[in-house]
């Protein structure tokens, strides 16, 4: 077989990939080792920027999302037990997010690629690239026992953080870049209606929460917990109970509760991967860099790395240049490297830290003040919010 560009990966950043490439006129075949139902069913976190909505409805994939997503203008901060909105529109000339969940973004992409009887080909074993630092790369990988080749002109690693995309390239080739949070987010996910319309991050002595929704019906909820901590110590009795205590009264009072369908923990870390380019192969979204969830910048970074890559590949074949490839990794990790700040600087500001003592907690407090009472400071956080320009 050949292709043009063999994406490895059917996440959102594969798929809108392949669906931003087939509109462009370009060939790209995407292999995923996991199956289109164990794919759907992940659960993951779903707050677009402006550039990301704008991706998918150049894509063709944007219909649904407008009809059954929310348009969120601000958020909330808790603190001192009382809450403190940013308004992003205000503060950004009318943008704001869209609250939207990633499985159904990633629905949305499968049905347009099927749409257009583009190929995709998944529970494939044993996906390699090779000669991506030569003249002929290709991908191999096996299905149903047979092993099958595919030559192409380039590689888009979209297979995330464990994928083989970056362990395939040398080690003395790539320089990481990393940090690990001393703490972790407890997440419950229930068909509640959510406490408020809008988002809230709560600042409070036990440690951060953060009231999130799915829709208008479905409601995701964290607590910041210990490393140590199992997510079946955590009854949902005992996981209401703290998020009461962690918000103010009035939304504490508010909090619909209910039996929950999922509950897990994860860590934070801020991880980064340069360069983004090793020949033909490109890395792209979770292959190349992770952030904490706070600020919901790891989807969206990965929809910025697919505009670039696209932007690039689109150049490549329509206009016989390199030079928007040539540039993907500075441009990408330009914006990566924004984006890692913003998510630190939201998880320090809104967390308590183990070895945080007296000084640290009154900067803290005081960046918190300073950060809600003044519109410069506040219109740093909603431009960072909504997303950078591309």
């Amino acid at each position: 077989m050949r292709t043009q560009v063999v994406i490895i990966g059917s996440g959102p950043s594969g798929l809108l990939l392949g669906q931003l490439l087939a509109k462009a006129g370009i060939e790209a075949v995407i292999l995923d080792r996991a199956g289109k139902d164990y794919i759907l069913g992940r659960v993951r976190a779903g707050v677009l920027e402006n550039g990301t909505v704008g991706l998918m409805d150049e894509a063709g994939a944007g219909a649904r999302m407008h009809v059954e997503g929310l348009p969120h203008g601000g958020f909330s901060l808790a603190f001192d037990g009382r809450d403190h909105r940013i308004d992003l529109a205000d503060l950004t000339g009318g943008k704001g997010v869209m609250v939207y969940g990633q499985t159904e973004l990633t629905r949305d992409l499968m049905q347009q690629r099927e749409v257009i009887g583009a190929k995709t080909i998944y529970d494939a074993a044993n996906v390699r690239p090779h000669d991506f630092d030569g003249r002929s790369p290709y991908v191999t990988y096996e299905a149903e026992g047979v092993s099958h080749h595919i030559d192409c002109d380039f590689i888009a690693g979209c297979d995330g953080f464990h994928g083989v995309s970056r362990k395939a390239v040398p080690e003395k080739s790539i320089t990481i870049f990393e940090k690990v949070y001393p703490f972790g987010w407890l997440g419950l996910l229930a068909d509640v209606p959510p406490v408020n319309h809008e988002l809230i991050y709560a600042n409070h002595p036990g440690g951060f929460a953060l009231c999130s929704m799915r829709s208008e019906s479905r409601s995701r909820y964290y607590l910041q917990c210990a490393l140590d901590e199992r997510g079946e110590d955590w009854s949902d009795d005992r996981f209401w109970d703290e998020l009461r205590r962690r918000l103010p009264a009035h939304h504490a009072e508010a909090l619909v509760t209910g039996p929950s369908f999922e509950k897990s923990i994860a860590p934070l870390r801020s991880f980064v991967a340069e360069p983004m380019r090793f020949g033909k192969l490109f890395l792209v979204g979770d292959a190349a860099h992770i952030v904490p969830p706070t600020g919901a910048k790891g989807l969206n970074l990965a929809a910025s790395d697919v505009h670039y890559l696209y932007a690039g590949l689109r150049e490549y074949y329509q206009e016989r240049s390199s030079a928007g490839i040539d540039a993907y990794s500075a441009r990408a990790l330009s914006r990566v490297w924004k984006a890692v700040r913003f998510s630190w600087w939201m998880t320090t500001m809104l967390h308590r830290f183990p070895d945080t003592g007296a000084f640290d907690q009154k900067i803290q407090e005081a960046e918190l003040d300073y950060l809600t009472h003044s519109r410069a400071a506040a219109t740093v956080l909603a431009e960072n919010y909504v997303g950078l320009a591309y």
